[in-house]
């Protein structure tokens, strides 16, 4: 969920004296929230058992958190239930890639900051022009996941996919309301495919928008073709939309300001969840 009025440019380091070690070829065994390549089968024709439903996974985006206190934000949200942290990455336009969405969030550093403090999966959505280009550093700082849009990757996904996975990060793709869920099919189904898709329900880059009921169409689709697969959605996410979304076949839930804004975050991170398995359960 993104939310405009939060801005940390790419060269902003809160701790930037201190280099972290992280190694990303493979996930630390003590980290909790890491999920690891699944490697699923997508046609549920290929096989006569019915698909296993998919998990739940409840990601608080952290553009709703307080900047000033994101550690202790982390571990508020974990505490509550989170599954993910969900991290909205748009980079400073002095780097000559914020041009994709006008507004700017965190970088690399933030993420390398945050992961001294926390052993959550951090599921990184990258709205920038060229996402190939923060591959590496994003790995180093400890990024999870690494989602990139499909509408600027089309020219080199393949490349840009072994590149995640060889850092250690679980790649996944989003695309826009207006782009046609088609142009997610190759990366799904490629030899080297991706993990995840998210399908944006508002337009990135802005904040204060409602959920778009028409995008769910695309998540039914999704859903129906590739029965194991993760399908995320962002944006206008909460108690009010939850079972629109679930219904449709999403089970990773990106929720900003009905989190962060609730009186109990805690009750709200428990509703999505519910939702959701109720739904895998009625597939």
């Amino acid at each position: 969920m993104m939310r405009v009025g939060k801005i940390i440019t790419a060269n902003i380091h809160p701790r930037a004296f201190v280099r972290l070690s992280v190694s990303t070829k493979s996930p630390p065994s003590n980290l909790r929230y890491y999920s690891p390549f699944s490697h699923h089968k997508f046609s549920s024709s290929q096989s006569g058992k019915m698909p296993t439903p998919v998990e739940a996974k409840i990601a608080p985006s952290m553009l709703s958190s307080d900047f000033a206190n994101l550690a202790s934000e982390a571990e508020r949200m974990v505490s509550f239930g989170a599954d993910w942290l969900h991290m909205d990455i748009m980079i400073d336009v002095d780097m000559q890639d914020g041009h994709f969405v006008p507004n700017l969030t965190i970088g690399a550093p933030v993420i390398e900051s945050l992961r001294k403090h926390t052993k959550a999966y951090l599921d990184c959505h990258l709205m920038v022009t060229n996402p190939i280009d923060y591959v590496d550093q994003l790995g180093k700082a400890g990024a999870s996941g690494f989602t990139f849009h499909v509408e600027v990757s089309k020219d080199n996904w393949h490349e840009l996919v072994k590149r995640i996975k060889s850092k250690g990060m679980r790649p996944g793709v989003a695309l826009k309301p207006g782009t046609p869920v088609e142009e997610v099919f190759p990366l799904v189904e490629g030899e080297n495919p991706v993990e995840m898709v998210l399908v944006m329900t508002v337009e990135p880059g802005f904040g204060g928008q409602k959920f778009m009921p028409d995008t769910m169409k695309k998540v039914r689709t999704l859903r129906e073709k590739y029965p194991t697969l993760d399908i995320e959605v962002d944006g206008g996410l909460g108690p009010s939309t939850i079972d629109i979304a679930a219904a449709a076949g999403a089970n990773c839930i990106v929720a900003g300001s009905s989190v962060f804004g609730a009186p109990e975050p805690a009750q709200v991170i428990s509703l999505l969840r519910t939702s959701v398995n109720k739904a895998q359960k009625t597939c």
